[in-house]
């Protein structure tokens, strides 16, 4: 593999036009947990755009996307890709659950048997799963190559999955979060509350299932319930999900959760009696005026 590693992403209106991937580079230097093991690691992360730098992807053995989940802009996004990759360079897509095949219609043969999906959990350094997902058309050496370095090299529990729609965790997860979002509202429960309840106290980790949403986004969140939903029509579970008004009500003011700043959460420059920013959360029943103060919650921003 390549010791270097570019991130593109598409340029600002005006300005500097790495703008966007050297402040998510920055912002990554100061997040809590570190996603670096060493931030002098960050210097083998060059940044750049996608309508300047594209075709230094023909440098790199492996090319990951992870851009918004719509099958319509990550097809665009593949057939820049086959402009620029070399042959029998590997491509893989990070999506959280658009079924892998969908991505590569159209493409060419050597990108079909290079192309498979590659799904990392946030925060990624943390998180062990890694789902490894081929098509009817990759290369089985392809997907062993993945199985092995996803074991051997990045330390994961990696899993081979079917191209199913979003595989295997999120399949299960997703479901859970939309169930949770429904009786925490139905129940008048605070999402603070909520997150206590489906945290460590029944073994799953201490983001509970608000937090969980913020660190995986509004907007990615809301793009798979749909997916799933229309990749499942027979499944009679996945079929009665809605999308709840108050997480249309974040995303159509795009409050996205940590990537924004705030989402169901909010860190505020108030301090509480031991010096600790002071945390909003979400109010469902009153998302028209947002933001209450927490209380007693074990969340408390340290």
């Amino acid at each position: 593999m390549a010791s270097k590693c570019y991130c593109l992403t598409s340029p600002p209106a005006e300005g500097n036009r790495n703008k966007i991937a050297a402040d998510s580079l920055a912002n990554a230097l100061k997040a809590k947990p570190a996603p670096f093991y060493d931030n002098k690691f960050a210097s083998r992360i060059k940044v750049g755009n996608f309508d300047d730098d594209f075709p230094k992807i023909k440098e790199c053995d492996w090319i990951i996307e992870v851009v918004v989940e719509r099958l319509d802009i990550k097809k665009q996004i593949y057939e820049k890709v086959e402009q620029f990759r070399s042959k029998g360079s590997l491509v893989t897509s990070n999506t959280s659950g658009i079924p892998i095949h969908l991505m590569a219609e159209g493409r060419s043969e050597d990108f079909k048997k290079h192309f498979c999906g590659t799904h990392f959990f946030n925060p990624v350094r943390y998180m062990r799963l890694f789902e490894v997902i081929p098509t009817a058309d990759t290369d089985p050496e392809v997907t062993a190559f993945f199985m092995e370095y996803g074991d051997v090299h990045l330390g994961k529990q990696t899993v081979l999955c079917k191209d199913t729609p979003a595989f295997i965790a999120n399949r299960v997860g997703v479901y859970a979060m939309a169930k949770i979002f429904q009786l925490t509202h139905e129940l008048g429960l605070g999402i603070d509350t909520a997150d206590a309840l489906t945290g460590p106290a029944i073994g799953r980790p201490k983001t509970g299932t608000f937090r969980l949403a913020d660190l995986v986004g509004m907007d990615t969140a809301v793009h798979v319930i749909n997916g799933m939903k229309q990749n499942c029509p027979d499944d009679e579970q996945i079929s009665k999900m809605e999308v709840p008004k108050f997480l249309n009500f974040l995303v159509e003011n795009k409050f996205f959760g940590n990537k924004s700043g705030q989402g169901f959460y909010k860190k505020t420059a108030e301090k509480d009696a031991k010096g600790r920013p002071v945390v909003q959360a979400l109010n469902l029943n009153t998302w028209n005026t947002p933001f209450r103060k927490k209380k007693n919650s074990p969340f408390s921003t340290r």
